[in-house]
């Protein structure tokens, strides 16, 4: 029955209460009812109320001040809060492409039919470009255009399905934990109570122990056993039929709906043996079931809880407040979101950094164990960059800041993790698309179970269908891949080893060669000048120049140049232009009012258009030149990495080719080459070289690409599995698939052997859950299977599934 709402004045517009226009306004229909507004604004404000379930904004408002009245319900007006600029700062990013991505946090999820709902409908939605749901964390990430669709508006369309979503928050992720457990707990405890007393009851019942009784004494326990599996139904069971409530009416069954319908028809033909005294009673099935599947989601819940613990840490790692400089000498105490770039704050010894900065002082050591799992401190040299949350130890330092809360590098390692935590690698999609659909053939076997056996024989037919109900209800199938691919994002997480991309789990197993860059991948990248000459003798003129152009280089063989002691005045330069790959370019402007002169400094390759002589200079890897002298050699070297030959020889052993692609000269690749016994490599290699040669290797199989550099990230898109380290270039860190924060090359090694075992375990999952649940069938259906027994190995085949993936959550032995 309609609610019936009160009436504005006669005349007035039923929103706002305002005087409707002389035409009558417009026409909208809440709570069945007919209604006129004034404008399309209110009809479009008054559609939203009803479609959200909020009518009763209109029930109990007073109308008695029209202009006291609120236009908005609170829970309306608390969502379009999220669209004020400054509040969205703090949870949300620009990607690459200038959509606007967060993270979500959704409560009432239960399992993989949820976030498929979910997923669906912001898909279908106007505006929204990605949306990834996560079952097992219970996010969404989502990508949306902020000229086609506010975030309120996303959030209304989830409410809409009868979900709670908010962004997510990792200060309220422990609160909100702790809440959710208070849940199961109080529903667990009270099915445990129920079960131990109506078990009692049914072993003397079933072993005939009061057979010798009157049928008054058996009545009486059966109003006992109804007496404690009512709360149980009514009370602890509650998540299920909220569950089964949403998946119908989002036409899309999941597997709360068997298990509610097992629940509900034990308790009901038990209740109404009990009235009838005639029949059976499976209250201790009812109670147990209830029991063990709150065991198994509340064991689920921890195990979530502890595979997105990491990612949350990190931002909590930020602090409150910072010190933001004044005047020199002078500080003044600030909320950490109100820093801007340019702000210059300090930061004590023992402090955390509040935001992502360059360091002004002259050293510091810093611990970036929360970033990169490395717990060795960290030198820092006055100009280098220092990031957020980690910790300063050694003495007070000046830091000007270059990026704050969702800008820094921190923040966006835990926006990867959260992306990887959305995406799904096949296997996992197919398990999730199969367990919903083996929800639908469940309830059409059941149902000719029933009218089978109401043949055979009527007495039996309904508890054997509820037998079947219960015993192949595939909890485990929808537990299998989601805890397996958690486990290991959670396991590499720990180690300092980002997932951008979860496929990378299924497509390593492919991988038949693994493509090396020889400059700041196989060597450590701290690059430093072991030999220069000056053929017209101008040292100090061609060290200003090339100081002055390396500064416009990304390039790991431009550092050193930058902390040349040279400081001339003659290096007026314009027209800078970056050729990756192969130097830097200028025109260079005397201050002798001589005519400007074009000038180059990079690899011999690309100063040799000028001075083809420059390839026969042996040790020299970068010149300075223009085009009508050549003003300086330089030979640029680096250490190879301690642990790069054992990684390299490991990768061997597992069958895999090593190929090194570099663009250094031939005796420089030929000697790393050497060191790390690879043989097939190829050297002046152009970006657009080593493109060609990963196409021409995909041709043979699955190609891996490991790199650092800016002039790696084509390359490093292209390959099917993609690899860079957290000190790259940042257009090498969006191109690849996996990022490792710890710079030690042997993450290569922990990356294999965890995606390995985490194939294993999800293969294992799966097919544990098939098997158990196509074998149970027949020994169900032939009613062989009583319900609680039924209950009892279905929940030993979640269990079974989840303390299987748990196995991912143990330290991996050390591969270094």
């Amino acid at each position: 029955m309609a609610k019936t709402l009160p009436q504005p004045p006669a005349g007035c517009c039923f929103h706002c209460l305002q005087p409707l226009p002389k035409d009558g306004g417009y026409q909208v229909t809440v709570a069945e009812q007919s209604q006129n507004v004034c404008c399309f604004g209110c009809q479009a404000v008054a559609q939203t109320i009803e479609q959200q379930g909020l009518v009763h904004f209109y029930q109990y408002r007073d109308t008695s001040n029209p202009l006291q009245v609120p236009l908005l319900p609170d829970e309306l007006q608390q969502l379009e809060a999220y669209d004020q600029r400054e509040l969205q700062e703090q949870f949300t990013q620009i990607d690459e492409t200038g959509q606007r991505t967060t993270t979500l946090s959704v409560e009432g999820m239960t399992c993989a039919a949820c976030a498929w709902l979910i997923e669906q409908q912001l898909q279908r939605f106007n505006g929204v470009a990605v949306a990834r749901v996560n079952a097992t964390t219970e996010r969404v990430f989502v990508s949306w255009d902020e000229t086609q669709v506010k975030l309120s508006e996303i959030l209304q369309q989830i409410a809409g399905l009868g979900y709670r979503a908010l962004p997510f928050q990792a200060a309220t992720q422990e609160q909100d934990f702790k809440r959710r457990r208070r849940y199961f707990v109080r529903r667990i405890g009270i099915a445990g109570l129920a079960t131990m007393q109506v078990m009692m009851i049914a072993v003397a019942l079933y072993f005939g122990m009061v057979n010798e009784l009157d049928d008054n004494l058996r009545q009486f326990f059966w109003w006992i056993s109804l007496l404690f599996a009512t709360p149980v139904l009514l009370y602890s069971a509650q998540p299920f039929y909220l569950s089964a409530l949403r998946s119908i009416q989002a036409k899309q069954l999941n597997m709360d709906v068997p298990v509610s319908l097992a629940l509900l028809s034990a308790y009901g033909a038990s209740a109404y043996a009990t009235l009838s005294n005639t029949g059976e009673v499976y209250f201790e099935s009812v109670s147990m079931f209830t029991f063990l599947l709150l065991v198994g989601r509340y064991l689920e819940l921890l195990a979530k809880q502890k595979a997105i613990a990491t990612a949350a840490n990190l931002v909590k790692l930020l602090p409150a407040s910072a010190q933001r400089e004044i005047e020199p000498g002078r500080y003044e105490s600030v909320a950490v979101n109100q820093l801007q770039v340019g702000d210059v704050v300090q930061v004590l010894a023992g402090q955390t950094l509040p935001a992502d900065g360059e360091l002004l002082s002259q050293q510091t050591e810093i611990n970036e164990s929360m970033l990169t799992g490395e717990s060795i401190p960290v030198l820092h040299q006055q100009g280098s960059q220092v990031l957020a949350g980690t910790l300063n130890q050694t003495q007070p330092i000046r830091v000007r800041v270059q990026a704050t809360q969702q800008s820094t590098v921190m923040a966006k390692i835990a926006a990867l993790q959260d992306q990887a935590l959305a995406n799904k690698p096949r296997l996992a999609e197919r398990a999730e698309r199969l367990a919903n659909q083996f929800v639908k053939q469940l309830l059409i076997l059941a149902a000719a179970t029933f009218l089978v056996w109401s043949f055979i024989e009527p007495a039996e037919a309904f508890w054997v269908t509820l037998a079947v109900l219960v015993a192949t209800c595939p909890c485990a199938l929808a537990l299998a891949a989601p805890t397996a691919v958690t486990g290991v994002i959670h396991r590499l997480n720990r180690n300092g080893i980002i997932l951008r991309n979860t496929e990378v789990i299924e497509t390593l197993r492919d991988v038949q060669t693994v493509i090396v860059d020889k400059t700041g991948t196989l060597t450590t990248g701290q690059f430093k000048l072991t030999e220069s000459s000056y053929p017209n003798g101008q040292q100090e003129l061609a060290d200003s120049l090339a100081k002055s152009l390396e500064l416009h280089s990304e390039h790991p063989l431009a550092a050193p140049f930058k902390m040349l002691d040279a400081e001339l005045a003659v290096t007026q330069l314009s027209d800078v232009e970056v050729k990756l790959g192969a130097g830097v370019s200028a025109t260079w402007q005397p201050i002798d009012n001589a005519p400007s002169i074009a000038i180059r400094i990079g690899a011999p390759q690309f100063i040799a258009a000028w001075h083809p002589s420059v390839l026969s200079h042996s040790s020299a890897n970068v010149v300075l030149a223009t085009e009508s002298q050549v003003l300086a050699y330089y030979q640029v070297e680096d250490e190879l990495r301690d642990d790069a030959l054992n990684t390299l020889d490991a990768l061997r052993q597992q069958g895999l080719e090593i190929v090194m692609l570099t663009g250094d000269r031939q005796a420089n690749a030929q000697r790393v080459a050497d060191q790390l016994n690879i043989t097939a490599f190829l050297a002046e290699c152009l970006p657009a070289d080593k493109l060609a040669y990963v196409e021409q290797q995909q041709k043979h199989g699955a190609v891996m690409m490991i790199g650092d550099g800016i002039n790696d990230g084509p390359v490093l898109a292209q390959a099917d599995v993609s690899m860079t380290f957290g000190q790259a270039a940042d257009l090498a860190r969006q191109a690849a698939d996996v990022v490792a924060m710890r710079n030690d090359f042997s993450a290569v090694l922990q990356l294999f052997s965890s995606t390995a075992q985490s194939r294993r375990i999800l293969r294992q999952n799966v097919t544990w859950a098939l098997v158990y649940n196509l074998g149970i069938i027949p020994i169900a259906v032939v009613g062989w299977v009583t319900p609680y027994i039924a209950a009892i190995g279905m929940s030993i085949s979640s269990l079974l599934v989840l303390a299987n993936s748990l196995r991912l959550y143990r330290p991996p032995k050390d591969t270094r």
